[in-house]
């Protein structure tokens, strides 16, 4: 199932013709990733056990513009794990008719400070990864 998040559009994510600016998009998809591991109670493993999801690769489509006001829901969820990277889907939607904003797909991988490289997706890190994943 989908993890949903819910967000308004304030000033301050406004560029000069009034839509939200590029870059914040990316913020709202951060938001909402942070959102659906926390509140699936996978965030204190990675914390505790030092693990970084970092981000590798962003392939984000703009759709339509959303404005002073508007109400956004992020639809995420975990899509595929591979051995060594994952990838997670996301989509914006406007709250009051649905209509998409924009779609992303989110290739990341997960590090520890200590070990070089990407860390295989295996062992503990499957554990918390894998009820996530949502058949497609």
């Amino acid at each position: 199932m989908p993890h949903f998040t819910r967000l308004k559009v304030r000033g301050y994510h406004l560029d000069l013709y009034g839509h939200v600016n590029n870059a914040r998009y990316l913020e709202f998809l951060e938001e909402a990733r942070w959102n659906m591991m926390e509140e699936a109670g996978r965030l204190d493993f990675f914390m505790q056990s030092r693990l970084a999801l970092v981000v590798s690769r962003i392939d984000i489509h703009y759709k339509r513009p959303a404005g002073m006001g508007d109400e956004l829901v992020i639809e995420t969820r975990l899509a595929s794990l591979g051995e060594r990277h994952g990838v997670i889907s996301q989509r914006i939607l406007r709250a009051d008719n649905e209509k998409l904003v924009a779609h992303a797909e989110v290739s990341f991988a997960v590090l520890h400070p200590e070990q070089p490289g990407a860390l295989p997706l295996t062992g503990a890190i499957a554990e918390a990864l894998t009820p996530l994943l949502e058949a497609v």
